[in-house]
């Protein structure tokens, strides 16, 4: 469909270069380069690889000796719940959606829609303070390294802001650059882990009789096996943070590279791929999580992971220095550093997928939304605020990330699960119900310790729902369709009323579509519009789908029915369908078509409420203004007639 084009000034053409033209499809190509999935997975890497930098010392300081046992509960329910699940979420929605997407096709309309809103205040919160978090953590890392200058010390809030603003830099130069930062860093990282949980394992091996005061610590503090157990499945909350990860694993996906070959709707592919790194990641993280906090335990006095001790948020960096020394132990803390401060770059890639590939579709954010450069701003500019709120306190945004990332993941669980119903695969419905009521225990628990997750959680719903509702009220009258495409009959039809120079349409809500229904209605729209007798008309009738549902592609058919020729499409919104159809037969056929109407009886708010909800209400005023908005020039504009 032919639209005029907005003109631009540099600075708005430099921000808006990569949003499309026109509306998108359900199934529009990726905005970015794909790569191959190792490289993608290094993307979500720096947010999941980088929890080694605390998650040992969590544990330790979690449950103390047991921090061994509690780890392999983790890497258990990740291996055998949270993989399972993105997987599996990873063939429903391989275009970056995520779980979200697969509730929104379960649930549908507006209650959909309502969870989904909420559902995206967590995700919010999870990715967001994905990025000041782990900012602040750098910070930390960075100001207690006996080489920094103590001049650095008390200004963590100027540093973390520094380094969100590299980070936006980075995301506004372009996407690729951030996949081969990451590559680099997580290659890195991973190397120096290697190195030093080799060397804690070998002088763990060397020195067999710390194995053995261990397990004597162990035997005496927990003399029974299933005590030990309990406690481990009491705590699992607290190392919960060991799980991030999966959901920007699925959100990436349109950044994985598939085949040419692949089926644009199911690209299978890309499915293995996503599936590959989604697998691959688990394993190499949880057999780092075990050996480590093997290792740490064993290793690092108990006092040391106490608040101010020297091993606090930062076990393997004590490891690296201390059996290391402080050379290579630099050199740890500067990689533990850079990939903290770009574990943000999952989360930002994270939401410039799901925020241009899902709320546009339901007018949830204003059109510029599609592009990247503008959200790239608004995150960075939200995570300044955060920053500044907590002061880049990293222990209090903590209960923040840890909900967010559990009810995400909780989400997708009891995604799959319904999905699994749906499909009749009873013992996948039965497992993936484990995993959710686990993760449901997981969610509630970590709440009602650090409620304040709940509450930051609870701004950002809020704001989501108020300004999504607000955006779907002030763009309610743009065009909505996506593509429009016609039937044989459809042509034919519009053709012969083209080859007469004249398209007459009159709009019919249907009933019972029998011939006095017809009748009834051309002999009205004669009498009111003053069509003269013999003047041939076309009917057209717009049947109303899912009215929460924004933009959709318009397939209209043609039949002609007791001698009267006929138009059906299915939309969400009828003027909306109908302005988009009347431009498509202007600039398809060549001829200026005139549509008809009867005026509604009753309240104007009221229709005005009506249409927002249900996409009806009073239809010949709503179409006008769809057309206004569309086509600037009067000349150039469909005629609507009301009588």
């Amino acid at each position: 469909m032919n639209r005029p084009q907005t003109e631009h000034g540099p600075l708005a053409t430099w921000l808006l270069h990569d949003r499309p033209h026109g509306h998108a499809g359900p199934h529009r190509p990726a905005p970015h380069p794909t790569h191959p999935w190792w490289k993608v997975m290094c993307l979500t890497g720096v947010d999941y690889f980088s929890t080694l930098g605390y998650q040992p010392a969590i544990a330790a300081a979690a449950v103390g000796l047991l921090s061994p046992l509690a780890t392999l509960v983790l890497v258990l329910l990740t291996l055998l719940g949270a993989l399972p699940v993105y997987r599996r979420v990873a063939v429903e929605s391989p275009h970056g959606e995520g779980s979200i997407a697969m509730l929104d096709r379960l649930l549908g309309r507006w209650k959909g829609k309502f969870v989904i809103l909420v559902l995206l205040g967590f995700m919010a919160t999870d990715f967001i303070i994905t990025m000041t978090l782990s900012a602040a953590d750098a910070t930390a890392h960075l100001v207690e390294n006996p080489y920094v200058p103590h001049w650095l010390d008390g200004k963590e809030v100027i540093i973390t802001l520094v380094l969100l603003a590299l980070l936006a830099g980075v995301f506004l130069r372009g996407f690729g650059e951030a996949i081969g930062i990451a590559v680099v860093l997580v290659v890195v990282y991973l190397g120096l882990n290697l190195v030093v949980v080799g060397n804690a394992l070998w002088n763990v091996i060397a020195a067999p009789e710390l194995v053995t005061n261990w397990r004597n610590m162990l035997t005496t503090e927990h003399s029974n096996i299933w005590v030990m157990i309990g406690i481990s499945l009491v705590v699992f909350p607290k190392l919960a943070l060991g799980l991030s990860g999966f959901e920007t694993g699925v959100a990436v996906m349109p950044q994985v590279q598939g085949s040419p070959d692949d089926d644009p709707a199911e690209p299978a592919v890309r499915i293995r791929n996503a599936r590959k790194l989604l697998t691959t990641a688990a394993l190499i993280m949880s057999g780092f999580l075990i050996v480590s906090s093997f290792t740490t335990t064993i290793l690092i006095p108990a006092d040391e992971f106490k608040d101010g001790g020297q091993a606090s948020g930062r076990a393997l960096a004590f490891l690296a220095h201390e059996h290391l020394g402080n050379i290579f132990g630099t050199v740890y803390d500067v990689s533990t550093i850079l990939i903290l401060w770009f574990a943000g770059a999952s989360a930002m890639a994270g939401l410039l997928n799901i925020v241009p590939r899902y709320l546009p579709r339901y007018g949830m954010v204003p059109d510029w939304a599609r592009a990247t450069r503008p959200l790239v701003i608004v995150f960075a500019l939200i995570a300044f605020v955060i920053t500044l709120l907590f002061r880049a306190d990293v222990n209090a945004q903590g209960g923040a990330y840890a909900t967010g990332v559990l009810v995400l993941i909780l989400s997708a669980s009891i995604a799959v699960t319904l999905s699994s119903r749906r499909r009749g695969r009873k013992g996948a419905t039965i497992g993936f119900g484990v995993v959710s009521l686990v993760f449901l225990y997981t969610a509630i628990a970590n709440i009602i310790e650090r409620p304040d997750g709940v509450q930051i959680a609870s701004f950002f719903i809020l704001a989501i729902i108020v300004t999504s509702l607000i955006s779907r009220a002030t763009r309610s009258t743009e065009l909505r369709a996506t593509d429009i495409r016609f039937d044989d009959e459809a042509r034919r039809i519009l053709g012969e009323a083209a080859a007469r120079g004249d398209i007459r349409i009159i709009a019919n809500e249907p009933d019972a579509r029998d011939e006095a229904e017809y009748q009834e209605k051309e002999d009205e729209q004669r009498e009111v519009s003053n069509l003269p007798d013999g003047l041939p008309v076309v009917f057209l009738e717009v049947m109303l789908t899912d009215a929460s549902q924004f933009e959709s592609e318009l397939d209209v058919r043609g039949e002609e029915r007791h001698g009267y020729r006929i138009l059906q499409v299915d939309s969400p919104s009828v003027p909306n369908a109908i302005a988009a159809l009347l431009l498509e037969i202007r600039d398809e056929f060549g001829v200026m078509p005139h549509i008809y109407f009867a005026w509604a009886e009753g309240n104007p708010f009221y229709f005005l409420f009506r249409y927002l909800i249900s996409g009806e209400g009073d239809v010949p005023p709503v179409t006008r203004e769809v057309l206004r908005r569309a086509e600037p020039d009067r000349s150039n504009r469909p005629w609507v007639h009301v009588g």
